[in-house]
C-alpha cells in the first residue's frame, strides 16, 4: 500500500551524522577543514554553533563542485524545531541568502503559517507544499545554484508531532538494554523507567546538558546503587549538583559499588569524557542502531497508517516530495542528522554482513 524507498533515493551519500563527516568519501570532512572554519583546535561543534553552519557550507560547496556545477547562490533549508534547526538556518543565512520552513504537526491548534525573517513557520506538515512558491517570492531561486538542505531526525523520517515517537522509543529501548545488559539480574525496570522518564525534562537539561550519552549513564549509575535515587533528587534540588563531569567524578569515588557491568561502562564512559568526545557512552549508541533500524519497515505492507504511526519510523512523504521537486529543478540535496554516527552506522562486522548506514536503510513513504 505504501512505496518504500530510502533517503538514499533522495540524498545518495551526502548526509552527515554528528561527527560532520560526509557519508560521500570523496567530500571533505570536519578533519578537513577545521582550520578553515575558525576552530582553534579539532572539535565537534553542535548543531547551534556558527561553526556547525560554517562546516555544512563547505561540504554543499563541496558537493556542488562535484557535480560540476557552479558556485551556490541560496539555500533552502527544511527543519522541524525552531530553536535547534532555526538557530542553524540563520547562522547558515551568513554564508548564503536562505529560506527555511521549520514544521511540525500540531493538530489540536488551528492550523496556522508565519513567516519570522527568513523563516517560514507552519504546524501542518502539508504547508511544505508551499515552501517553494514563497522562497521564490523572497527571491530565492531553486534552480542548479541551489542547494535544499533537510534535516534528518523528526523532518524527513519521524516527523514531529506525527510519526517521532517511534524514534525516541528506539533511543529509550537502547537506553534500557544498555541497563538491563550491566546489571544483569538485578534491573529493576520500573525503578529505571521512573528515573529515565523524570530526568529527560527540559528542567534537568543544566544537569544532563540534554545529552542522551549522559542521561544512560545517569540512570544506570542509579538504577545500579552507586549513586542512590533519593541522594540524587536531594542534591539535584539542593543545587549540589551541577553538571554531568561532577556526577562522574563523584561516582569514580564509589567504584567499590560497581559490579564488572558498571565499571566497564564507567571506564568508557569517563574516558571518552576526558578526550572532549560529545558521544562518551559508545556502547549505548550501538545499541540505538540496532533498535532503530529494527523499527524501519517491521510491520506488514497491509498494516493500518495509524499503526505505523504508532510503531515504525517513516519517511515523510511531504518531505520527500519537494525535495524531490526541488532536484528535477536541478537544486542540490543534502541531509544533516544530529544523530551520533555511532547510532547511525552499523558497526564495521555488521557492514561487512550487508548492514546499512540509517539513510540507506528501506523505509516506507507515507
Amino acid at each position: 500500500m505504501y512505496p518504500k524507498r530510502t533517503l538514499a533515493d533522495w540524498l545518495d551519500d551526502r548526509v552527515v551524522y554528528r561527527n560532520l563527516a560526509p557519508a560521500d568519501p570523496a567530500l571533505p570532512s570536519l578533519q578537513d577543514v577545521w582550520q578553515d572554519i575558525g576552530l582553534e583546535a579539532y572539535r565537534i561543534p553542535r548543531k547551534t554553533e556558527p561553526a556547525y553552519a560554517a562546516a555544512v557550507y563547505h561540504f554543499l560547496q563541496a558537493a556542488q563542485a562535484a557535480r560540476g556545477a557552479p558556485p551556490l547562490r541560496n539555500l533552502l533549508f527544511i527543519g522541524d524545531t525552531f530553536m535547534n534547526d532555526g538557530t542553524a538556518a540563520r547562522n547558515l543565512a551568513s554564508h548564503l541568502p536562505l529560506g527555511g520552513f521549520i514544521g511540525a504537526d500540531q493538530l489540536g491548534q488551528p492550523e496556522q503559517v508565519k513567516v519570522e525573517g527568513q523563516l517560514m513557520v507552519a504546524n501542518r506538515w502539508a504547508r511544505l507544499a508551499d515552501f517553494r512558491a514563497w522562497a521564490e517570492g523572497e527571491g530565492l531561486v531553486c534552480d542548479e545554484r541551489a542547494a535544499v538542505l533537510v534535516d534528518i531526525d523528526k523532518t524527513f523520517i519521524g516527523a514531529r508531532g506525527r510519526n517521532d515517537q517511534v524514534i525516541d522509543a528506539a533511543r529509550v529501548a537502547a537506553v534500557r538494554l544498555t541497563v538491563e545488559e550491566s546489571l544483569g539480574g538485578d534491573f529493576d525496570e520500573q525503578g529505571f523507567g521512573a528515573i529515565y522518564d523524570e530526568l529527560k525534562q527540559q528542567s534537568y537539561h543544566t544537569f544532563t546538558a540534554d545529552n542522551q550519552d549522559y542521561l544512560a549513564y545517569i540512570c544506570l549509575m542509579v538504577t545500579g546503587g552507586v549513586f542512590l535515587a533519593d541522594e540524587l533528587w536531594a542534591d539535584l534540588k539542593a543545587g549540589h549538583l551541577t553538571g554531568f563531569t561532577q556526577f562522574i567524578t563523584l561516582c569514580d569515588a564509589r567504584r567499590e559499588r560497581m559490579s564488572a557491568g558498571l565499571a566497564s561502562a564507567h571506564r568508557e564512559v569517563t574516558a571518552n569524557v576526558r578526550r572532549g568526545d560529545p558521544t562518551p557512552f559508545k556502547s549505548f549508541r550501538y545499541r540505538e542502531y540496532f533498535t532503530t533500524v529494527g523499527r524501519m519497515d517491521c510491520l506488514p505492507d497491509n498494516a493500518p497508517e495509524a499503526e505505523l504511526m504508532a510503531s515504525e519510523i517513516l519517511i515523510t512523504a511531504q518531505v520527500g516530495q519537494v525535495v524531490q521537486q526541488m532536484s528535477e529543478l536541478g537544486a542540490l540535496s543534502f541531509g544533516i542528522s544530529d544523530k551520533p554516527d555511532e547510532a547511525s552506522l552499523p558497526p564495521p562486522a555488521h557492514a561487512q554482513a550487508g548492514g546499512q548506514p540509517l539513510h540507506r536503510v528501506r523505509m516506507k513513504v507515507v
